[in-house]
């Protein structure tokens, strides 16, 4: 027994003299760790009255002769020093602990580094005089890792609301391309952005994401978003258009809660399933379309959405819970194409006065509607088919021009916003000691209005054809290549092409080499007609450059 005993503490030595108490260098208390051969040391809490004034913590101290990394603030290390007025976070650190500046009530500003890969739970809690939050490097920040949930005050940008980067404030937020899942909480709070552009390679958004952004006003959600997590928009209170991504089966809770601006949602046509409160309080909604593939609408999923008129409902829906459609007081007509009544919670319009409302169903169907609660309580029940069905207007499809260095959008229908994305082929990493410049934009655009659906995408490519090929070069470092700009778009198997000189000769080739029809430039635009099928490629030459498109 002595000797076991004996061998527990031979094994125990080495660990209990590689930590020691928490000792003070220059003012602040670190608890000095070795691990490994490696030195460092975590920021912990004073023993005396806490910290007090502006603190700027190093990148390393020296103790007994032997040197530290500080790479952690440590749980509570700055809790309740509520005389604690700026705090400077070295490059070092990687991790921030539990309520480690909580209660700092003359905290007003904060800087991340971009070391840090983890932010723990609460650690900003009860930081309501933060006002700003400022980072050096925005990939770096969405690669934080918050709490997965309930722990909101983690992130310091849920009191600060402004994010800046380099000192200037982040208005126009564009999530880095290296990005494919936005984190839980990540940018929470952040009343200061205006839009979001969420890249193509992000797949998912997480819990809460972007809670509380109340200034975003322009969203766009590319399609190879599959998932969008519980609260991810819930507050954004100034959107006032959505365009679902094509490829989301379920909306989570509370996902879009209270975004009390939204006119109109663009659904995606597989969705399966919109869970509780998704679209609550959304009290510009003044009608709905949901497609057909949904099966499920859960509780209170549009309760309080105070000016909803009409509701389509589609024909695979096989249950409504409680409160759904609750307190929609101005509804006047629901159309539910399901041929079986589906499995209805009786309060799912609760003090939405449907009996006063009309039901329009599959006119087999009438009877089975009128004998099962809550669809009885309907003023009318009626057919679908006697009636007109109500279809939502659609924006009309915009142009797109080019003039003066700037891309202009114009679309028939009055008070359209234009939600564009823009690719450049030349933009990706190259291991070749030659690289070909291509020159060449692809550009996307729709326009999107409350209450109308959105318009078909409008498609072109934009690129620059040379003036004079014997004065390129590089001057100090600036490329010298006098060009002009080319816009070329196609409708019909008809490719329009503008931004040449009259008399230039426009030819379009299949990707075989066949030329499949030519025209000179008149006017300022050549028009060349194909047989290409849409949604083919074709080769477009003007004069000795050669641009690849899609046919529209």
């Amino acid at each position: 027994m002595k000797k076991q005993l004996l061998l527990l503490v031979m094994i125990l030595l080495p660990v209990l003299s590689s930590a020691q108490d928490a000792v003070e260098i220059d003012g602040i208390y670190y608890n000095l760790i070795s691990k490994g051969g490696t030195n460092g040391a975590e920021v912990t809490y004073s023993n005396g009255n806490g910290y007090t004034g502006t603190i700027v913590i190093p990148e390393t101290v020296s103790y007994n002769g032997e040197m530290y990394n500080v790479n952690s603030i440590g749980n509570y290390a700055f809790s309740g020093c509520k005389k604690l007025s700026g705090v400077t976070i070295p490059p070092s650190v990687l991790t921030i602990g539990k309520e480690a500046f909580s209660n700092c009530d003359l905290l007003t500003s904060i800087n991340i580094p971009s070391s840090v890969v983890s932010i723990d739970e609460n650690a900003f809690r009860y930081c309501r005089n933060l006002k700003a939050v400022y980072i050096t490097d925005l990939e770096a920040w969405c690669n934080i890792s918050f709490p997965d949930r309930y722990y909101i005050e983690s992130n310091p940008l849920f009191y600060a609301q402004h994010l800046f980067l380099n000192n200037e404030e982040i208005k126009d937020l564009v999530i880095p391309s290296n990005i494919t899942k936005i984190k839980s909480f990540a940018f929470v709070g952040c009343a200061g952005l205006s839009s979001l552009t969420i890249h193509q390679n992000v797949t998912s958004i997480g819990y809460t994401a972007f809670y509380g952004c109340s200034g975003l006003s322009s969203l766009f959600i590319p399609d190879n978003v599959v998932t969008i997590g519980d609260y991810a928009f819930e507050n954004c209170s100034s959107v006032t258009s959505l365009r679902l991504p094509s490829n989301l089966y379920s909306i989570g809770e509370y996902t879009f809660y209270n975004c009390k601006e939204l006119q109109s949602i663009t659904w995606p046509i597989y969705l399966s399933n919109i869970e509780k409160a998704a679209f609550a309080c959304c009290s510009s909604l003044t009608s709905l379309f949901l497609p057909d593939n949904v099966r499920s609408i859960k509780e209170g999923a549009f309760s309080s959405c105070s000016s909803i008129k009409s509701v389509k409902i589609g024909e695979y829906i096989n249950s409504i819970d409680e409160g759904a459609f609750g307190y929609c007081e101005q509804l006047t007509d629901v159309y539910c194409y399901a041929s079986v009544p589906p499995t209805t919670h009786m309060n799912a319009f609760e003090k939405s006065y449907i009996e006063y409302a009309n039901l329009h169903v599959p006119e087999s169907s009438i009877d089975a509607y009128k004998t099962t609660n809550p669809w009885t309580n309907f003023k009318v029940i009626v057919s679908i088919e006697g009636g007109d069905t109500p279809a939502p207007q659609k924006c009309e499809k915009p142009t797109i021009s080019y003039n003066g260095g700037q891309l202009k959008f114009a679309s028939a229908t009055d008070g359209a916003e234009f939600i564009s994305e823009i690719t450049d082929t030349d933009i990706k990493k190259n291991y070749e000691a030659t690289i070909s410049l291509s020159a060449t934009y692809n550009i996307s655009v729709y326009a999107t209005k409350g209450g109308y659906d959105n318009s078909e995408t409008a498609t072109a490519t934009l690129c620059w054809i040379d003036k004079e090929p014997t004065a390129e070069g590089i001057t100090d470092g600036v490329a010298q290549i006098p060009s002009k700009a080319v816009l070329i778009q196609s409708e019909g198997g008809i490719l329009k092409v503008e931004g040449i000189d009259d008399g230039t000769q426009v030819a379009v080739y299949t990707p075989d080499g066949k030329q499949a029809g030519s025209a000179v430039c008149r006017n300022g635009a050549a028009l060349v007609g194909t047989n290409i099928q849409p949604g083919n490629t074709a080769i477009v030459k003007i004069g000795e450059k050669s641009v690849k498109v899609i046919v529209k």
